[in-house]
């Protein structure tokens, strides 16, 4: 690659080929080199079981070959054809409450239908041998957003297939599930049903008499759609050796494990569509926590944003279009993340169905003169301009975030102390103040090497494994800081409490014993008094009681009133920080801001609400330096590096009054 990607999805199956002359042209207007093509084509790739028609694919691809445009290939199985389902009706989704589904919408298949493997990876495999020696083809882009469940048979006799694979005997099994309760104890692999609405579940898929059963559940399921993803590789790779595979993951997903994907992911790639929020900067956070996700599935390699959109989604209640220079704003937010890639969903608008009135590039009538346009190939000739310039640069990082799917899938399964605690709320809200504070962070899982890092901080990790605590332990004893919060440190990976004072194996390193948990209705508001002011905190309330550690916070009402609500535990040369509530955002940046201070973190910028400052450095040291401004109104602030803008084309030195008006993105080639 000899710049940053730029295109997206493109069908142009749905329009007659007069259309894709006029498209091309447009493409050429707007500097776009790359296409994602094949994504959803099943049904005229393959019109039956024992019939494959590949005339439409071979203009599609010749045509886009002919352009000098770069080709991601996709395999169509995120979506398949009325046919299949109708032939094996059993390829088709059995829901939550024990429905087997007819054909209709997508990603609508059983991850462990024999005969659904079998057909999307033979497809995948003659895609490849017909293709994979085309040097336009630069990636091969399998299904589309894995997500969802199933719970028909099949699944449960995977299901139970796993279980023996993982735990070995029944006695294990037993065990780790603490099936004592309730007269659960299993005889026999073949007693275990998927935990569904007509078994251990009441009120819905977080409501479980047996938390260990379900989360082994969601486990097997994220790898059982591994299994597809990893079969249809397979098949790829019989024809194509080294062209990287991938997929489109959905960044902050519940329901799979991404840390289990990466390994076998050639390079990460996701989907941005952040949630709608009135806050812009709320919502710029959010991408850049999504952005460090992502990047750290590959050990801070550079990722694609496979998808995005240049207007509108379609999906919502309500869907408004992006103001002027948010698309410009959000796109070069990826690259200053590591995005080496920032394509579309799509390049022209759909003719029907439910996402004809999703944002495109082109719009039906195909125009090139509306706002939209305009600003996809403004972008496009910036991302022309500077070229290779920060092409496979790494983000830099003192401070990680630690983020653990099955620390998410269980706290939000358990009974108590509160069902009003959400996992990502309270990742999102530790991580926010860290983004607000301008420190350069990678988000990693709780088996990554800390040995680089100064600060890591691990909001609600309340499930510990393997050797975690030592690892934890040696940062501490090196001079680093640790902190965590309330509910953290509670159970083992079987989802068991430790037979221990609560935080568990932490609790030596943080000085802390926690007696009592308190749970209260969000409405319920105690004020706890840190670093001269108050700051309201909510849902959970821990009594806690100092064993070695210095109390730093503490709350202001109930029976608890004056007891520690936030502490600092001295260790080797570095710090444990504890905080046993969920504070408001203003406590949880006091605290950060704390954590930071002690090893001189906090960013030039970080007293400027909304202004992103982000870095990416080259192998040859060169670095480039983001100014980003999410804020909504023009502000002026000290340029946080010396350098050229290579958008914009002036030079600065640090110190200098950057004028930076709303939407403003500064791209600074260090000197």
């Amino acid at each position: 690659m000899t710049r940053i990607g730029y295109g997206g999805d493109y069908n142009p199956e749905q329009w007659p080929r007069e259309v894709w002359d006029a498209d091309y042209r447009a493409f050429a207007l707007a500097g776009i080199d790359t296409l994602t093509v094949g994504v959803f084509a099943w049904a005229h790739l393959q019109p039956a079981e024992d019939r494959y028609d590949f005339a439409v694919m071979d203009a599609i691809v010749g045509r886009a070959t002919a352009e000098g445009k770069r080709i991601v290939l996709a395999t169509p199985t995120g979506a398949m054809p009325p046919w299949l389902a109708h032939a094996y009706p059993d390829a088709c989704r059995v829901d939550f409450e024990g429905r087997r589904h007819v054909y209709g919408q997508r990603h609508n298949a059983c991850p462990s239908s024999s005969d659904f493997r079998r057909l999307s990876s033979a497809l995948a495999g003659r895609l490849a041998d017909r293709y994979g020696a085309n040097k336009a083809v630069v990636a091969w882009h399998v299904g589309n957003e894995y997500g969802g469940a199933c719970w028909c048979p099949a699944c449960g006799a995977a299901f139970r297939d796993w279980l023996r694979k993982s735990y070995g005997d029944l006695d294990r099994l037993n065990h780790a599930w603490n099936t004592v309760f309730w007269s659960h104890t299993f005889t026999d692999w073949e007693q275990i049903p998927p935990p569904n609405a007509l078994s251990e579940h009441w009120r819905g898929p977080d409501h479980t008499a047996f938390q260990g059963i379900t989360l082994d559940y969601r486990r097997f399921m994220s790898d059982a759609l591994l299994g597809g993803f990893l079969a249809e590789k397979a098949a790829i790779r019989e024809h194509v050796p080294t062209t990287p595979v991938t997929t489109n993951l959905m960044g902050l997903y519940q329901p799979v494990d991404y840390h289990r994907w990466a390994p076998h992911l050639d390079f990460a790639s996701w989907d941005n569509y952040p949630p709608a929020d009135p806050s812009p900067v709320r919502t710029a956070a959010r991408m850049a926590l999504a952005h460090g996700l992502v990047r750290g599935l590959k050990g801070g390699k550079p990722f694609w944003v496979m998808e995005q959109t240049p207007s509108t989604t379609a999906s919502r209640d309500v869907n408004p279009v992006k103001r002027p220079g948010v698309l410009r704003l959000w796109s070069w937010q990826s690259v200053a993340h590591g995005a080496d890639a920032v394509l579309y969903f799509q390049m022209r608008n759909s003719r029907g169905a439910c996402e004809k009135y999703h944002g495109a590039v082109l719009d039906h009538a195909g125009r090139t003169d509306t706002r939209v346009f305009r600003e996809v190939a403004e972008l496009g000739a910036e991302l022309a301009r500077v070229g290779d310039a920060v092409l496979g640069a790494r983000t830099p990082a003192r401070v990680a975030l630690l983020v653990d799917w099955d620390s998410w899938w269980a706290v939000e399964m358990s009974d108590g102390p509160n069902r009003h605690v959400r996992y990502l709320d309270v990742v999102t809200a530790y991580h926010r103040a860290l983004w607000q504070a301008g420190v350069p962070l990678d988000v990693l899982p709780v088996t990554a090497d800390l040995t680089r890092y100064d600060v890591v901080v691990a909001p609600l990790l309340h499930m510990v494994k393997g050797d975690l605590p030592e690892r934890v332990w040696d940062l501490v004893d090196r001079g680093g800081s640790f902190l965590t919060t309330a509910l953290s440190g509670r159970v083992d990976e079987d989802d068991n409490a430790f037979l221990a004072d609560v935080p568990g194996s932490f609790a030596g390193l943080l000085g802390v014993r926690v007696e009592e948990t308190d749970a209260q209705p969000p409405d319920v508001v105690n004020p706890v008094s840190f670093g001269g002011a108050a700051h309201d905190a909510r849902h959970v309330f821990e009594v806690v009681v100092p064993e070695s550690a210095e109390v730093l916070g503490t709350y202001g009402a109930d029976f608890y009133a004056g007891t520690p609500a936030v502490t600092r535990a001295a260790r080797g040369r570095g710090s444990a920080w504890y905080v046993g509530t969920f504070l408001d955002d203003s406590g949880v940046a006091a605290v950060v801001r704390s954590v930071l201070a002690e090893h001189r973190l906090v960013g030039p910028l970080a007293d400027v609400p909304g202004v992103e400052v982000a870095e990416r450095v080259t192998v040859a040291g060169e670095r480039y330096v983001f100014v980003l401004n999410h804020s909504g109104s023009a502000v002026t602030v000290p340029c946080p590096a010396g350098g050229v803008d290579l958008l914009g084309g002036r030079a600065f030195t640090a110190g200098d009054d950057l004028a930076l008006a709303p939407t403003a993105v500064v791209l600074l080639r260090c000197q």
